[in-house]
């Protein structure tokens, strides 16, 4: 349906794509115009100077000026984070512009944020699916740059959101050897090292080593809440021979946490309950969830303008624990429901990809062509038990734990799952003129889902789908400094689970439309975009918080803008920002979630900025300050009702000392002014607050 709704805007795409007027006039450009050299060019896959990156790959999977890109990316560099003082994931995403937060599985995972106004669960690293089952948080550790792709991106990546997509760049070996060696303390007992061993192994430099190792012991602001986690990265890249070469990556996480669904808004009003109370208890244990990776890529030039890419990514996980979890507020006003959950989770996540990338010449336009098969097959064993029964509250004001377990009546979900996919993509950049630029893209997929449902007497569905997603934009150079664009692209997602009847969801479909202009300025210190977009989404799931249950709403609209913006104002300056106003709706619903429902978790306002200023001479010469500003407006706290979290908004300073070339001392104040807010929530019980002021003291080690 959507592609239907597509191919009109598609068609006068391709029609101006094919138009001769607009070449007229125009010398023929030279090749260089579209290729990389390293020496001239940052890489897309490398780290970022200061906060302003050129080049990405995540919006073509080739290495393109983002400039040269007719669609908004978002890219933070692994130096904000570094900056900041944070290894959180969702931090730096706050950076990016229209990226709110979401369900986070009870502190366990990355599980959930909405870009530009739509909710999803995927991401990506190094161009793979990273999100299939329950994967731990990626760890800052290993991270180069995370890039938010704006708008749907199907027609490069597959099955996913209409909102944008998020691909996280790992770190690679390098031609030169060093060490860094990180360690942090900060409130509440939260400790962390890191190591990151960069070696060559022989003496031309064909076979580099990288390993990446961090370890965590966090204690929380909330009660009895605490997590470990060991991270592990090696890496090995080998020039085969100047033609070809491998690298191989793989990542090992071993985590574990206390399961918190966070407070209770009594009423839906905030009424006294303190930010640290925990409402689980303490005996339940840890959540255990540990996951392993394993990619190797094998590129090869067979000749100066094509190259082949044969890339496989494996990754195998497993979640287990048991917690005790909040349920609605009783009638007294000061007790809460609770039952008692045991899960146990396995996965392994299969994906192989063939692509051929080459460039060429068709009279006076120059075409960068991407030829592209996936092939993922990917498997899921899911127990999710519930045990009720005997009285199981707890007081939200003064909680009293050590309460019996229930012994009651059992339920719960016992799935097996089996996506099996296919697919192949095209994608087309041409350079028309020295101004006009374009690009088009589509996908053709083929995906193949079976549930068995155990639970329900080994109840089976089984449903097979053939999808067509697309791509079309073009981006006009009004001067070298400013440049405007527009796009139309369509998104597909199969829905896992079944429905009340057993049944498996249809898929949800999205077409968004954008238009915006990209600017350099100040002599190309400062990069902005600005975007507006339309997006549409149909077989749209809704979750019922009362019966914990999912089922199709039908459809949701979400239209706004976004500013984005990055550079290094002066040598001593540099900045990172955004803003975003999200316009987000269900525009199909029921009576549970009516028409015209917020959509969940959904600020229509939010922004973001961070600055620093770098000493650069005197005995301070290296040494920093800085301070960063957050604001989220008011959000649905419920899909559905009238509760809703009020906005907020922070501030946190940085400090960062250079004692010599090789020693560094930060220093990080997070919410200065004890800002009470909350963050995130998936009901009127499960509200997740945000931390209080807090400070994280770090040491760096350059050997």
């Amino acid at each position: 349906m959507t592609s239907r709704k597509f191919a009109p805007l598609a068609g006068l795409a391709l029609g101006l794509l094919v138009d001769p007027a607009f070449a007229e006039d125009n010398a023929a450009v030279e090749l260089d115009a579209i290729s990389v050299t390293a020496d001239t060019y940052e890489s897309a896959t490398g780290s970022v100077e200061g906060y302003r990156a050129t080049r990405s790959a995540s919006a073509t999977k080739t290495d393109t000026a983002l400039r040269d890109i007719p669609q908004a990316i978002s890219v933070i560099p692994a130096t904000v984070l570094k900056d900041l003082g944070s290894t959180n994931v969702e931090r730096a995403l706050e950076f990016a512009g229209g990226v709110s937060k979401q369900n986070n599985f009870g502190g366990l995972t990355l599980y959930e944020y909405s870009v530009r106004g739509f909710t999803t669960s995927e991401f990506y690293q190094d161009g793979f699916s990273a999100n299939r089952g329950y994967p731990s948080t990626p760890d800052a550790a290993n991270i180069e740059r995370i890039e938010v792709l704006k708008g749907p991106a199907a027609s490069l990546y597959g099955r996913g959101d209409p909102g944008g997509t998020v691909n996280i760049v790992t770190k690679k070996p390098q031609a030169e050897a060093f060490t860094t060696i990180q360690a942090s303390a900060g409130s509440w007992d939260r400790y962390r090292t890191a190591i990151d061993i960069n070696t060559p192994l022989d003496s031309e430099g064909s076979v580099l080593s990288r390993i990446n190792l961090a370890v965590e012991d966090n204690q929380s602001f909330r009660d009895h809440v605490q997590s470990k986690r060991v991270f592990v990265a090696p890496s090995l890249s080998w020039q085969l021979d100047p033609d070809t070469s491998l690298l191989v990556e793989s990542e090992f996480v071993r985590h574990s946490s206390t399961f918190d669904r966070g407070i209770v808004a009594p009423n839906n009003r905030w009424s006294g309950v303190s930010r640290s109370t925990f409402l689980g208890e303490p005996n339940d244990g840890d959540i255990r969830n540990h996951n392993n990776r394993l990619q190797a890529t094998l590129e090869h030039h067979l000749n100066d303008a094509w190259k082949l890419r044969l890339a496989s990514h494996y990754k195998q996980g497993s979640l287990w624990g048991d917690a005790s979890e909040s349920l609605k507020l009783n009638t007294d006003g000061h007790t809460v429901n609770r039952r008692y959950r045991e899960r146990s989770t396995g996965w392994h996540d299969s994906i192989t990809q063939l692509e051929l990338r080459g460039l060429f010449d068709i009279g006076s336009w120059q075409h960068e062509l991407l030829i592209g098969t996936e092939y993922e097959d990917y498997r899921k064993k899911e127990r999710v038990t519930t045990i009720t029964g005997s009285p199981y509250a707890i007081d939200i004001y003064k909680p009293v734990y050590g309460q019996p377990k229930p012994n009651g009546d059992r339920s719960g979900t016992d799935l097996f799952e089996h996506v099996k996919s296919q697919a192949l993509n095209l994608q087309d950049q041409i350079v028309f003129t020295d101004r006009l630029r374009g690009m088009i893209g589509a996908r053709v997929e083929h995906f193949e889902q079976r549930t068995d449902d155990y639970a329900r007497n080994h109840v089976k569905s089984r449903q097979t789908h053939d999808a067509l997603t697309q791509r079309a934009g073009l981006l006009y150079q009004l001067t070298p400094q400013v440049g405007v664009f527009a796009n139309a692209s369509t998104s597909f997602k199969p829905n896992n689970g079944l429905d009340a009847g057993g049944k498996s969801f249809k898929p949800e479909e999205g077409v968004g439309y954008e238009a915006g202009i990209k600017s350099e300025l100040f002599d190309d210190r400062l990069s902005t975009t600005l975007a507006v977009f339309h997006i549409e989404k149909e077989n749209v799931l809704a979750v019922d918080p009362g019966a914990d249950t999912r089922r199709a709403i039908g459809k949701a609209r979400s239209q706004g803008f976004d500013l984005q913006l990055s550079g290094q104002l002066t040598d001593a300056v540099r900045v990172i920002g955004a803003f975003a106003y999200i316009d987000a709706e269900v525009t199909k619903g029921d009576k549970t979630i009516p028409t015209g429902s917020r959509i969940l978790g959904v600020a229509k306002r939010s922004g973001s900025l961070l600055g620093v200023y770098e000493f650069q001479d005197g005995l301070l010469r290296g040494s920093d300050l800085g301070a960063a500003f957050t604001y989220v407006g008011d959000r649905s706290g419920e899909a559905g009702s009238n509760f809703e979290l009020p906005a907020y908004h922070t501030v946190d300073l940085l400090a960062h000392y250079k004692a010599s070339d090789n020693v560094t001392v930060g220093l990080n104040l997070n919410n200065l002014f004890d800002e009470k807010y909350y963050e995130r929530s998936y009901s009127n019980y499960w509200v997740n607050p945000g931390e209080p002021r807090n400070l994280t003291v770090s040491l760096t080690l350059n050997l």
